[in-house]
């Protein structure tokens, strides 16, 4: 059986990395720091941003201060929300998908976002209201590929109104590596949509692999909980 449903958000809810990619560019370009977009994917885009800047002050050898961290993060996060004002960010399929799935079971959010910008995006597409708990890279003390913000979410869910709430009945969509380790970790099914790393990046670590939300629904996911 179905019991509940937890979204990552950027890159399965919202088409957000390629701001957030912009965002970590533009601030590290006034730094005199050249981010190329592939780095981007293949290092930061699972970290948090304080995550991010501190790897990045590993590698190039800056040695930011906390200080200049949270400050670097401040600008990131005016950035982003200075390039999400005009955007569309959510996916047509998960718009979709979400309202389904939030009239059946109890839903969440599991993201390494910043609360502030998972509420902002989701209340302009009046989809706030379909989710049960929404945790966010405060929430947690670490972060993806760690299963915190997973089983954080299924806490939140137990009291939500299913207190014997098995991870084994829950499904995990992710479009990441480390979003994938992190609900497998917390003993969810896994379903990697290919939104942000090709199939053969994620097959590994995914229970299911599909190219997009438009390719799933709620039976398709009671049939996986079905099928452990």
């Amino acid at each position: 059986m179905l019991e509940a449903v937890v979204f990552d958000f950027d890159g399965v809810i919202a088409d957000s990395e390629p701001l957030h990619f912009q965002s970590f560019r533009d601030v590290l370009a006034a730094e005199n720091i050249a981010l190329t977009e592939s780095e981007y994917y293949e290092r930061y885009l699972g970290l948090s941003d304080r995550a991010a800047f501190r790897a990045v002050s590993d590698q190039r050898g800056t040695a930011w201060s906390d200080r200049q961290t949270v400050e670097l993060m401040g600008r990131k996060a005016a950035r982003f929300e200075e390039l999400e004002r005009d955007a569309q960010l959510i996916f047509p399929a998960a718009d979709r998908l979400v309202r389904q799935a939030a009239s059946v079971v109890p839903i969440a959010v599991a993201s390494g976002a910043r609360r502030v910008e998972i509420l902002r995006i989701l209340d302009r597409a009046d989809l706030t209201r379909c989710f049960a708990a929404v945790i966010a890279v405060e929430d947690v003390a670490a972060g993806k590929p760690a299963p915190d913000p997973y089983l954080r979410a299924l806490t939140l869910l137990r009291g939500a109104g299913i207190p014997a709430l098995a991870a084994r009945h829950c499904i995990a969509i992710e479009d990441s590596r480390w979003g994938l380790q992190s609900a497998r970790a917390a003993g969810l099914r896994t379903v990697a949509v290919t939104n942000t790393y090709g199939k053969s990046a994620l097959a590994d670590v995914a229970d299911v692999v599909i190219e997009s939300l438009e390719d799933m629904n709620l039976d398709a996911l009671t049939q996986l909980c079905i099928e452990r």
